[in-house]
């Protein structure tokens, strides 16, 4: 099977930089999968999973906006942060998911839309984390 190079970079630095056969990122207008020889694209990047197939193993990761380009068959992703699920501490992302929940319902009573717009956010982080800990092999 063809494959595509993957690099994924943070302000950190790079997190992933192989050969895979397929990946799939959660794109603002929506999800989308990319295959060895995909024509050129560029896609704004959300928070959610990046899964990636390598032989038949599927890699999960959780990352938090940025960008996605496709070019000369490499796929690189430049997000905010990336992690992999024995990365992400599911107790810490739990105790973020209720702040975070108890901020939108406090926000949305107080009417104040830059506290609703961060719990939002937070939120999203806190979903994307648990998901991807819960499908990444312990």
């Amino acid at each position: 099977m063809a494959t595509i190079h993957l690099e994924v970079v943070t302000p950190s630095g790079p997190v992933v930089n192989e050969d895979v056969d397929i990946v799939s990122a959660p794109g603002y207008g929506g999800d989308f999968g990319v295959l060895a020889n995909h024509s050129l694209f560029l896609s704004t990047i959300k928070i959610g999973g990046l899964v990636y197939k390598q032989g038949g193993k599927e890699n999960h990761l959780m990352v938090s906006g940025g960008f996605c380009e496709v070019s000369n068959n490499k796929i690189t992703f430049l997000v905010e942060s990336a992690e992999t699920g024995h990365e992400i501490d599911v107790d810490r992302a739990l105790r973020a998911k209720e702040r975070a929940e108890k901020r939108l319902a406090e926000a949305k009573t107080k009417q104040e839309k830059i506290n609703l717009t961060r719990a939002e956010a937070a939120l999203q982080r806190a979903l994307a984390r648990l998901k991807i800990a819960e499908r990444s092999p312990k």
